[in-house]
């Protein structure tokens, strides 16, 4: 039963990868062409740019609805932190595996276009951690939790999406969506912190923490941390970004005053 488990994953892992490369250099192209005219008029890098963060959104979306599921009704999970059954988290956890990789090797293509070393490391370590989940089925409750991070990609890709087509900064649909995104990404990447090392810690010294080993406890600690610094480093970034939005905002209603009572 496990080795056909296995093969399940292998495959979804590897239909992932090739449904994501279809999408970046098929489909997004196409459809973009099809709903919005601004695509057309971008130069190469952004088209290249623009198709990326399309795949972005899409596995952003599949992955991080499965993930809110698995952590709500999955109770295996749940109550063993660590070696509760992690079948349903594989599942989620070989589509984004598919996805990291082909976007790895995507920034390598096109390293001029869409290269960040960053974003390289952040894939790297993640795939680090997930070997952990997929090949010996441990740690699958917190390998879930850091997947909720992915709740505020598509708003992230979003305000890309705007600047693109030349939104401006203080339009609405801008000012909207770049609200939601500092605050979703602070609730998914940022304030979870406390709760995601308060688990740890409850299972730190515990007999199921000592099964695990020194490796998957060096991977579990050292990812969280690195993945931790980078959304903190990326925090401060939207920060900045959404105060100038709001100081447009109070520009613009200092104005609306003023020209009111010139009136």
């Amino acid at each position: 039963m496990m080795a056909a488990f296995d093969k399940l994953i292998w495959g979804l892992g590897i239909s992932s990868f090739a449904i994501f490369q279809l999408l970046f250099h098929v489909l997004s192209s196409w459809v973009s062409a099809r709903l919005t005219a601004g695509f057309n008029n971008l130069d190469q890098k952004k088209k290249i740019e623009w198709n990326s963060r399309t795949v972005s959104t899409f596995h952003a979306l599949v992955v991080g609805g499965f993930c809110l599921y698995i952590l709500l009704y999955d109770e295996a999970v749940n109550t063993d932190r660590v070696w509760g059954d992690p079948s349903l988290v594989k599942l989620n956890l070989a589509i984004t595996t598919g996805y990291l990789i082909s976007d790895l090797l995507l920034i390598i293509f096109y390293w001029k276009a869409i290269g960040d070393i960053f974003y390289v490391i952040h894939h790297l370590v993640a795939l680090y951690a997930y070997y952990f989940v997929l090949g010996r089925g441990l740690l699958a409750y917190f390998a879930n939790f850091r997947l909720l991070a992915e709740l505020s990609t598509p708003l992230v890709n979003q305000r890309w999406f705007f600047d693109m087509l030349g939104y401006p900064k203080s339009s609405k649909a801008n000012i909207i969506n770049g609200i939601l995104m500092t605050v979703l990404f602070f609730l998914v990447r940022i304030a979870v912190i406390p709760i995601y090392y308060g688990n740890v810690i409850s299972e730190f010294g515990t007999e199921s923490f000592h099964r695990l080993g020194f490796a998957a406890q060096s991977a579990w600690f050292i990812s969280s941390i690195v993945l931790d610094i980078m959304n903190l480093m990326w925090m401060v970034k939207i920060t900045k970004g959404c105060y100038k939005v709001i100081c447009l905002i109070g520009k613009g209603g200092s104005k609306a005053h003023k020209n009111g009572k010139s009136d």
